[in-house]
């Protein structure tokens, strides 16, 4: 890694283009307090990894992990919605939100949509394209060649292509340095450490910016997605995107610092910290989880027949911790009076609490639960 070149400023008229180098080659680890981080990193993984066999019904929760994350990943973008709102149907959201909303909602389809796609396709250009796809469907950036690598020139930072911040690589060679990252994920014929390997693709990937819009959030994306894909993680329960979003300068910074000192080790620490930090927190995030859900079971037991459906209106809310008296009927097949009688149960037990304050259109939050994601 001391002899890394990032790549090389390219003049293209009134302004320079960086041209990175390719990154499948091979590699030699020779630092030890990286190797150390990596050990830890690693071990912190297996720990939460582990919650995948554990916890029974883990799907339910992994909904609320994916729409944190979303709500986080478009938060570094300038997306403003947060997780209440994001739990919202569409018609309750203002709209001047509206925007805001879909993006997030938008995130949650191509997370969601790429990991069921992994069973049939694997972690490729192919599949990078198809949740870029899915993420710009019908919002802010749907005419801008949605799932479709750029074929103009892009820039980062700055009003126009004279004062940017940063200015990608020249649109005729995506295809090439796209091909070379999916080289570099499936070459086993040179030994790399996976927790790196994804770290080197993240950095690769802004890099290149190879969409006109939507880089960030799909390269952030890609890291969960790259290692379920590999088999670190049976579930998607990893999101770096708070990380990077509480410490949004030094991530930029970091990338900057990788291709104009070729500074790959800063990079490496800052990401392999961010992956022992938040899966510390995930690990925490589980056993509040499963201690909240032995207290509320416990609640719900005095509730005699009522018990049962109680239970299915929980089911739901681990998934989307809010709700009204008609999702609350739909859930449990049960008449308007029932499910507010069922609502009141519930609010006696401090389990939900209404937050809208009116006669009419009540909502109904997980209270606790919600927290334990925020």
């Amino acid at each position: 890694m001391k002899k890394f070149q990032s790549g090389r400023y390219v003049q293209q008229g009134h302004y320079k283009i960086f041209q990175p180098n390719p990154i499948n080659r091979a590699w030699v680890l020779d630092n030890m307090e990286l190797i150390q981080l990596l050990g830890q990193a690693d071990r912190e993984l297996g720990r939460l990894d582990m919650y995948s066999d554990y916890i029974p019904n883990i799907d339910l929760f992994i909904s609320m992990h994916v729409l944190k994350e979303a709500t986080q990943s478009s938060k570094i973008e300038g997306t403003q919605t947060n997780m209440e709102e994001a739990l919202l149907e569409k018609e309750d959201v203002a709209l001047d939100k509206r925007d805001d909303w879909e993006e997030v909602q938008n995130y949650v389809a191509a997370m969601n949509e790429a990991i069921a796609k992994l069973q049939k396709l694997p972690f490729s250009s192919r599949l990078i394209r198809e949740t870029h796809k899915t993420m710009m469907k019908g919002v802010r950036g749907k005419h801008k060649q949605p799932g479709e690598f750029r074929r103009s020139q892009n820039w980062i930072g700055g009003a126009t292509i004279d004062d940017a911040v940063f200015v990608p690589p020249v649109h005729t060679s995506i295809n090439e340095l796209m091909g070379d990252i999916e080289q570099f994920v499936h070459n086993d014929t040179r030994y790399f450490p996976e927790l790196l390997k994804i770290a080197l693709v993240h950095y690769q990937f802004e890099t290149i910016h190879p969409f006109l819009d939507g880089n960030g959030r799909v390269g952030r994306l890609m890291i969960p997605l790259y290692l379920v894909s590999r088999g670190i993680l049976k579930q998607p329960v990893l999101y770096l995107s708070d990380f990077f979003e509480r410490n949004r300068t030094l991530y930029y910074d970091n990338l900057m610092r990788t291709r104009e000192k070729n500074d790959l080790l800063q990079w490496f620490k800052f990401f392999l910290v961010g992956i022992i930090e938040t899966a510390k927190n995930s690990i925490s995030t589980f056993d509040n989880i499963l201690r909240l859900q032995k207290q509320v079971d416990g609640k719900i037991q005095s509730l005699g027949s009522r018990t049962a459906n109680a239970q299915k209106v929980l089911r739901y809310l681990y998934q989307r911790p809010m709700i009204d008296a008609a999702k609350v009927g739909e859930v449990v097949e049960i008449a308007p009076a029932s499910a507010y009688k069922l609502i009141a149960d519930l609010e006696k037990f401090g389990i939900l609490k209404e937050i809208t304050g009116g006669k009419r259109g009540k909502m109904y939050v997980f209270a606790a639960y919600l927290q334990l994601f925020k």
